[in-house]
């Protein structure tokens, strides 16, 4: 993009991170952790002056891949009581709060190892992560990254079905963050 995508606006109020912080806070996600690397102190303060409030950690290795900075979040999170995480990235801010409650109400039934949402055989984020796989995580191929991991454990059980374009949307291009700007012109009023 040419651009840090974690302080892109996607509207008045939010840019691509706080919109994603926000969303998890309305859904009720207790903790919060946002893995910072590129540019940290930067896009801290873009949080912070939002009034957003949340753990923040840094991957000085960000340069290593996606699965680096998901091990640093890992680490932070992983103790006593959690029972699975969230996960998802930058590029992908657009899912509702009604979509993270739909997983997480999913696993609190299922149990399964990893909850996503789905629509026409499409996949989309937030994941949900079940800490039977932590271990798996942490063993990954770095150059692979946790993809294989989470495809390798997804389920019927654990595939919610949900009404909602923006879990679907991953913003990887100039082009495709003016469609994303579009989308949200459109619906008007807050995500």
């Amino acid at each position: 993009m040419g651009r840090l995508k974690a302080t892109l606006r996607i509207d008045d109020h939010d840019t691509f991170l706080t919109r994603i912080i926000r969303t998890f806070h309305e859904a009720l996600v207790p903790d919060v952790t946002v893995v910072l690397g590129y540019d940290a102190e930067a896009i801290s303060l873009t949080v912070t002056r939002s009034g957003l409030s949340p753990r923040f950690v840094v991957n000085s290795g960000f340069d290593d891949g996606q699965l680096s900075s998901l091990l640093v979040g890992l680490n932070a999170i992983d103790r006593p009581g959690v029972e699975a995480m969230f996960l998802t990235l930058v590029d992908a801010p657009l899912f509702s709060a009604s979509t993270v409650r739909a997983i997480a109400d999913r696993y609190d039934v299922t149990r399964a190892a990893i909850v996503r949402p789905v629509s026409g055989g499409e996949h989309g984020h937030p994941v949900l992560i079940d800490r039977t796989l932590f271990a798996a995580l942490r063993e990954a191929d770095p150059s692979k990254g946790a993809k294989l991991v989470v495809r390798g454990n997804v389920s019927v059980e654990g595939d919610v079905e949900v009404d909602d374009d923006g879990a679907f949307m991953d913003i990887d291009t100039p082009e495709d963050y003016e469609k994303a700007l579009t989308w949200v012109r459109r619906r008007g009023g807050p995500l």
